[in-house]
């Protein structure tokens, strides 16, 4: 269960003080990832894409120890489990939200994937894991994007990755993506390790 920890006890404390009352303490990055591997595993697998690429977000994030910490309110949380959530076309036609637990099995993260995102698209009922620092995620396939800005809305300051559909160059697929994250909660180097994981674990999986 997450707990509440002291910022003046952590390295974050002066990103608590500085960022925490600023009224757009969010920083968003953007960066174009060679999805090549994930495309070929999804097809010879039979996997989906979006599956593939939300598992590897969650092993780069596990990576990068800051992820673990999250503001909410006024206080800094700490947290022993992540978990990747999922925007899903429900069937009245609109989106639903669904997390999913972050696991290493690979196989035990698909089945929950597949299980949950299909309980949500059928209830339109939202799937919440408050036990679990949640990394958030848009796919809009409809599109290819170049890149997308998140709103800050004050209320929920967790990671956001937002991303179009795929496109191909020769042999070789990429995938533009935007980072949106709170900025008591990491810096920019902190960012940039954790997309640098996830360019890695997308060529190692």
């Amino acid at each position: 269960m997450p707990r509440e920890i002291d910022p003046k006890d952590t390295d974050r404390a002066a990103a608590f003080a500085l960022w925490m009352n600023a009224p757009n303490p969010t920083v968003t990055f953007f960066i174009t990832l060679d999805v090549t591997r994930l495309v070929r595993t999804g097809r010879r697998k039979k996997l989906k894409f979006n599956m593939l690429l939300t598992y590897c977000v969650g092993r780069a994030a596990s990576g990068v120890e800051e992820f673990y910490t999250l503001p909410v309110g006024d206080r800094l949380m700490r947290y022993d489990a992540l978990a990747v959530n999922t925007i899903v076309k429900n069937k009245n036609g609109g989106v639903s939200s669904c997390d999913i637990f972050f696991t290493e099995d690979l196989d035990a993260f698909n089945r929950d994937y597949l299980r949950y995102t299909a309980e949500v698209a059928g209830t339109c009922a939202d799937r919440d894991l408050p036990q679990c620092m949640v990394i958030g995620t848009s796919a809009i396939v409809d599109t290819e994007l170049d890149g997308a800005v998140g709103m800050y809305s004050g209320i929920y300051n967790n990671p956001f990755l937002i991303w179009g559909r795929y496109w191909r160059r020769y042999f070789r697929f990429f995938l533009p993506i935007s980072f949106q994250f709170h900025h008591t909660q990491m810096d920019g180097a902190h960012a940039g390790r954790f997309l640098e994981n996830l360019q890695k674990e997308i060529n190692d999986l």
